[in-house]
């Protein structure tokens, strides 16, 4: 195993704002080596995007965010310092490390290593590559508490989707269908055969009309249990429309801004549940390589992307 360096490439916050704006490419960042007990040191694979990453950047004032930081949140890797746990060198994993563990400890998954605790992440399935393993925890957990969580979906319940092709709608179709419920999804009609591979049992094209629309002129019968928004609030006419189409117990879930700061065991529970389910492997749309990682943001943020937007932070994975 080659010598673990003293200082890594990281992509750095380093002042609120855009994408663009924020982030600069570090070549002196150090390498977290000082390990505490339960932690891990990881060599960084891969490192799945996040709309949550932007909206840090953009929220956030310095001071409360901890600038300079590291960005990123959701990862995959490998150990090449067990440090004495139950783990061993060259153990693959993927994990993801909650805002308060980034700013506890100054790092993020856009980095080439990180200092884990055991906590924080599993060992990667054989059959998981490193680049879909790191797009798994965020959009799973995300998708998870809305419907299960939050909606307590059933099954024969009927799920309608909007923003089905981002990544949360797609880890939000898996998840609805394992537990028998009719999904209709909502995406650009380019994307449809992609919501209708992943299980969507119904289409609506939102670019060919406004969606409220489109559901007031032909509501649905029986109206909808759960309306699950994916992509954050874009368009409100569909929440404040909705009891044309929802039924008068139904539930309407929003996809909020920022991610909620759980307990690494809450985490975990999903991701678990997640993939006996099934849902795991959720598709890519793109893979950056690391020195492009501002303009896999700019992907991101016209919301257009076709699953997952992963940024390879090892060339040879």
């Amino acid at each position: 195993m080659s010598p673990i360096p003293a200082i890594q490439r990281a992509w750095v916050e380093e002042r609120r704002g855009s994408p663009s704006e924020s982030l600069r490419l570090r070549a002196d960042w150090p390498v977290p080596t000082a390990l505490r007990s339960g932690e891990v040191l990881v060599k960084v694979q891969a490192c799945g995007l996040n709309p949550a990453g932007y909206k840090i950047m953009g929220f956030f004032p310095d001071l409360l965010r901890g600038r300079p930081i590291p960005s990123g949140m959701d990862l995959a890797g490998v150990i090449i310092d067990s440090n004495d746990t139950e783990y061993s060198n060259g153990d693959e994993i993927y994990g993801f490390m909650t805002l308060g563990l980034c700013k506890s400890t100054k790092q993020g998954a856009l980095s080439e290593y990180v200092r884990l605790p055991t906590t924080h992440f599993v060992l990667r399935p054989p059959a998981v590559t490193p680049i879909e393993a790191a797009g798994i925890c965020m959009v799973s957990f995300t998708a998870y508490t809305a419907l299960v969580e939050l909606a307590q979906i059933e099954a024969g319940q009927t799920v309608f989707i909007y923003g089905a092709s981002s990544g949360v709608g797609l880890a939000a179709i898996r998840i609805a269908k394992s537990l028998g419920a009719k999904v209709v999804a909502s995406a650009s009609g380019k994307n449809e055969a992609l919501v209708r591979d992943v299980g969507a049992d119904e289409f609506l094209d939102y670019t060919a009309r406004p969606i409220h629309e489109a559901l007031i002129s032909h509501p649905p019968s029986p109206k909808f249990n759960v309306i699950f928004e994916a992509v954050g609030i874009s368009d409100p006419a569909l929440y404040t429309h909705s009891p044309a189409y929802l039924a008068p117990n139904g539930v309407f879930v929003s996809n909020g801004p920022f991610p909620k700061d759980t307990s690494t065991s809450e985490l975990w529970n999903v991701v678990k549940t997640v993939v006996a389910i099934r849902s795991l492997n959720l598709p890519i749309d793109t893979v950056f390589d690391f020195k492009d990682v501002v303009e896999g943001y700019v992907k991101q943020m016209t919301k257009r992307a076709r699953g997952k937007i992963v940024v390879r932070v090892d060339p040879t994975v």
